[in-house]
């Protein structure tokens, strides 16, 4: 077991966002050292349904310093992310220590003192790149616990031909809700239904034979009030009026709830034809679960074999770090890309932050602010110092 090693920068978390900050942090001469709670790098994307691919341009997914193959075309598949992390890890090239686990947080009078289940390690700046997407959330419904079909999160999907010849309903249309859509699309399910709240904006993934996430760059300059009417202009130009298969939008624009919520619009690429097809039947948000049955917001009742929800993911760092008031309302930190923030010298957060572009680019962002910052500090290692704040359990 290890005890108390010092260190000048600690980042939380082996993904895509901590590697580009510990390869930002090492070009800048700075020493970095990775705690992952899991046994390899990449493991969330092994969960990930095998049909899955990138929604972002395959220029918009590279990290500093190590080029992408091409061999996807513009839209890379999971495969390929999970060997590029890997093949990442690699390139960077600083220790990570895996199967290591936080379990606690101190704030301290020069630093951070974190406890995990392998020792004690202190550190000037702690990076938490854990991400947004840490814990799948499934929402508490009445009599969920239950149902006799099968429940699952979009996380968990699977290979989607096993839902063949099944009853689905799908909870949710976000953006990934309608990456499950594209797929089903492609599925000879005996039904499909698909519950929602609100509609999303939608937008295809091609339009004219280009990738419409090849705009990414000209949509970041645009202001969100002008874009929410850009991107629900060009949804109603490509697919018409929606609302006659009851897809209702958000009352909300598609540009300003990526600004304040971090959600970002769908891309479609199946799921309006099916929809259109009578593939696919849009029906009221879910209300509760009752033995085979779930019942809508109507009082309308359904006989789902899966239910497939698509209902996002958790941070799970409101509790860790509430009483340092650095979430926001939607439980996002404040500073998710590699702001300084100073109330809490030292502390920072990389893989949170929504961008047009993706969160590979969002990644590269923070991860040049955080070492830029580190780089320009002043402050020397870090001393063993007295402990003034407590946080809680972290994975």
């Amino acid at each position: 077991m290890e005890h108390a090693s010092h260190h000048r920068a600690l980042v939380i978390g082996a993904g895509h966002s901590g590697l580009a900050a510990a390869q930002a942090l090492k070009a800048k001469n700075i020493d970095v050292t990775i705690l992952e709670a899991r046994d390899q790098v990449a493991d969330p994307w092994r969960a990930r349904h095998p049909q899955l691919r990138l929604n972002i341009h395959r220029k918009f997914a590279e990290l500093p310093g190590h080029p992408l193959t091409r061999q996807d075309g513009p839209f890379i598949t999971r495969d390929t992310v999970i060997d590029y992390i890997e093949g990442y890890a690699k390139h960077v090239g600083v220790p990570i220590k895996f199967n290591t686990s936080v379990e606690r947080i101190h704030k301290t009078l020069g630093g951070w003192e974190v406890e995990t289940n392998r020792g004690v390690y202190l550190t000037e700046h702690l990076i938490i790149a854990t991400g947004s997407q840490k814990t799948p959330d499934i929402p508490d419904w009445p009599g969920k616990d239950s149902f006799r079909g099968e429940i699952l999160h979009s996380a968990h999907l699977g290979d989607v031909r096993r839902f063949e010849g099944r009853k689905v309903l799908v909870i949710g249309a976000g953006n990934s809700g309608t990456d499950v859509l594209n797929h089903l699309a492609g599925v000879y399910a005996q039904r499909i239904w698909v519950s929602l709240r609100h509609g999303p904006t939608i937008i295809p993934t091609w339009l004219l034979g280009i990738p419409m996430h090849r705009m990414a760059n000209v949509f970041a300059m645009i202001s969100p009030p002008v874009l929410d009417r850009l991107l629900g202009l060009t949804q109603r130009l490509v697919y018409g009026d929606l609302t006659k298969y009851g897809l209702r939008s958000h009352p909300t624009g598609a540009a300003t709830r990526m600004a304040t919520e971090g959600v970002t619009p769908a891309l479609d690429n199946g799921f309006v034809r099916a929809l259109k097809r009578g593939k696919m039947r849009i029906v009221e948000e879910t209300k509760r679960f009752d033995g085979t049955n779930v019942v809508l917001k109507d009082g309308q009742v359904i006989d789902p074999d899966v239910v497939i929800c698509a209902t996002g993911y958790r941070s799970d760092l409101e509790p860790v770090f509430g009483d340092l008031d650095v979430m926001n309302d939607y439980g996002h930190p404040r500073h998710g890309t590699g702001q300084k923030d100073l109330q809490n010298p030292g502390l920072w957060f990389t893989g949170f932050g929504v961008t047009f572009q993706g969160y590979f680019y969002a990644a590269r962002v923070a991860a040049n602010r955080i070492a830029d910052s580190i780089a320009a500090s002043s402050q020397g290692a870090p001393k063993r110092p007295q402990v003034t704040k407590q946080l809680e359990c972290l994975h």
